[in-house]
This record gives C-alpha cells, structure tokens and sequence, in this order.
C-alpha cells in the first residue's frame, strides 16, 4: 500500500510538471529546452499531444551543423511542430502513421498534418520521417500536464519534395520524365498525393516503347501512376482487392499476395517514403493505363505493355542530378503485419523486406531541411 501511494503520488507531481519544467529538469533534453523556448511557449497548455525530442548529442549535431545560425525562425519552427504528435502516445503498439503539428502551408502539404511513420519495436518504437530517416525512441514515455515527451536520438527529417526525394532513392527515370513533361507544379500543387513511381529498372525494360509515345501519351502513362484519393494511401491503407482512381482516371487495384504487395501486377518494393505533399512506393513495372485488368503474376516477368523492348540505357535522366547516396531498406511489418520479402530496385544496398526503412546516418541542416522550404517547386 505504501509503494502504490508513493507511485501515485510521484506520478501526480510529474503530471503536473509544464513541458517547460520536463524538459529542463531532464539532463537529456537541456539544450533542447533553450533552443524552442520560444516555441514550447507557443503549444497548448490543453488537449493532449506527444513531443518528440531529440537529446542534447541530436541539438548539438544540428547546432554544429554548416547553416544553423542562418536558419530562420520559420523554418526551425517547422522542425519543431513536426516534432510534436497529435493526441497522447504512451506507446505505439501498432504500425502507424500519425499527423503532427505540421500543417499544410509552406512545408506541408498532407490534410491534418504532415504525417510520421511509428512502427513498434521491441517494446518501444522508431519513427521514420523525410528520406526515411529513422529516429529511435530512448526510455519510456516522460508525462507533463497535457501529454507525455519521448527522448529521440535525432532529429526528424522534413518530407521533402518529390524531385529531392526521387533523386534520394535513385528514381532519376520517373524524375527525369516528370521534369520533360512539365508535370512538376501540377503535382506540387496538390495536396494528399500518393505516387507508385517505378524504379529505374522498370523504366530501362520498356525504354524501346516509350521513346514512340507521343507526349500526350507518355502524361497518361504517368497520371495514371499518382492517386489524389483525399488522403495520402499508406501501406495500411493497401488492402488486398481495394481499387482507386488514378489522375490519369483510371483505376489501380492493390493485391496482397503472400507477403507480397502489387499494385496491378507491379510489386510495391519501398514503401511509406513520406514526401512533402503525400507519399511515395516504389514499384518494379511501369502501369498501363490501357492494361488496368493485368493481375499479378509472380511466376513470370509479363509487363503490362506485352511489346516491350528494352532500351540501351535508363530513359530520361539526361540533366537529372545523380544520386549523392541512396536509401537503403530493411525488414519491417507490411499492411498487414507480415513481413515483405521484396528488396528495393531503387535502393543502393537492402536487405530483406521493403517495408521499413534503414537508417540513413547522421542529418545535417541540408537534408533536415532541404527542399522542404520550396515545397510547392518542383
């Protein structure tokens, strides 16, 4: 009875701590609470939220890093509110990805709040952000009086753009045709996108055919890749025969097959790649708009376009930048809980399955930021 009354009590006194106090009160977080004081002052002393915040080795890596004493006020703020959950998360016992405090505007464009990939592990959780960096949760859940704080052992990254997160994970074909087309700020001008954005290789396969294809074709051919659905499609929202409407206006139907993921007979080989205005799966075929019945045949190569040739080298990269470094991919829940055994086409090194994300090593300002400022450019 008196240990349940002295952990009662202590509970009481940490609930009643402001956000201010925990942070400032925690040896890990010190240099966290005077660089967003301004910020921490902002939040709702109402209605529960979770702050992720990064320790004093993730404040002093960003504080040293080349750029941080002319960053904006604006642009730190972003940072901060994308590390700020909505609603109260002691734990995440499920793959989720939940909105945060950053909203549609400059930065964002995913109604609700751009999102954050939480996937359970070992008890605890990682949570993956812009170019799949994977940040790690330290220690259980700290409370204060209208929420609980987890310690991070870096910071979140941004979404970034579609260009700067196509170039990242290698899909210099897709980049280079969206840029020929001049499809890049009808895309960007648009919010809740998901994109199913073949890897090079796909493109490589069918090169011969799509040098014939007149413009006007070739934009069909890569609308009907990109779903405005009312809100980003991730992997939990690929359910085994679900169809949707592509910007091209015909439909796209997800299959779970094993532990495999398609989408009409392309294999989804990455996943949940966050982008500023929605998010990003990486597939292993080019769609067809004129072949939308195709169904996934794991047996055989068949492409969606039956008089395929290949061409002599990967299409539309001519002025694309190439990749300083990739992402790489690991073993991690699919849709359903099971585990993906694709590995990324896109991707410098994976191993196993696509569905989560590696880490991607230290962040500077660059890739914390990156092109998250010009989001709405393409």
């Amino acid at each position: 009875m008196k240990f349940a009354a002295l952990t009662l009590a202590l509970a009481s006194t940490a609930l009643g701590q402001s956000l201010q106090e925990v942070l400032a009160n925690n040896t890990q977080l010190s240099q966290l609470a005077n660089l967003a004081g301004p910020f921490l002052n902002s939040l709702p002393t109402t209605g529960a939220i979770t702050v992720l915040a990064p320790n004093n080795a993730a404040v002093g890596a960003f504080l040293s890093s080349p750029g941080a004493n002319s960053t904006s006020q604006d642009v730190v703020s972003a940072l901060l509110s994308y590390h700020v959950l909505q609603g109260n998360y002691t734990t995440i016992p499920n793959v989720s990805f939940i909105p945060t405090n950053l909203q549609p505007g400059a930065f964002a464009g995913v109604t609700g709040g751009q999102r954050v990939h939480a996937v359970p592990n070992n008890g605890s959780f990682s949570l993956f952000s812009g170019l799949l960096q994977n940040s790690t949760v330290n220690g259980s859940a700290i409370p204060f009086n209208n929420g609980v704080v987890h310690v991070l052992n870096q910071f979140l990254t941004i979404p970034q753009n579609i260009t700067t997160t196509g170039v990242a994970l290698n899909l210099t074909s897709a980049v280079g045709a969206i840029g020929q087309l001049g499809l890049g700020q009808t895309l960007a001008g648009q919010s809740d996108l998901t994109y199913f954005i073949p890897n090079n290789a796909a493109f490589e396969r069918i090169g011969g055919n799509l040098a014939n294809l007149s413009s006007a074709d070739l934009t069909q051919i890569l609308q009907y890749h990109v779903v405005a659905a009312g809100q980003p499609l991730y992997s939990t929202n690929l359910m085994n025969g679900s169809s949707v409407r592509s910007l091209q206006g015909g439909n796209l139907t997800a299959r779970i097959v094993g532990s495999d993921v398609f989408i009409n007979n392309a294999r989804v080989l990455t996943a949940n790649v966050l982008v500023a205005n929605g998010v990003v799966h990486v597939i292993d075929r080019v769609l067809n708009p004129s072949n939308s019945t195709i169904v996934p045949n794991t047996a055989t190569t068949a492409e969606a376009f039956p008089s395929a040739t290949s061409a002599s080298n990967v299409p539309f990269t001519s002025g694309v930048p190439t990749p300083t470094s990739t992402i790489a991919t690991q073993s991690a829940p699919g849709p359903q809980g099971s585990q993906s055994s694709a590995t990324s086409g896109g991707s410098s090194s994976s191993s196993g399955a696509a569905w989560q994300p590696a880490a991607t090593g230290a962040m500077g300002m660059g890739a914390l930021f990156g092109g998250a400022a010009l989001v709405m450019n393409m």
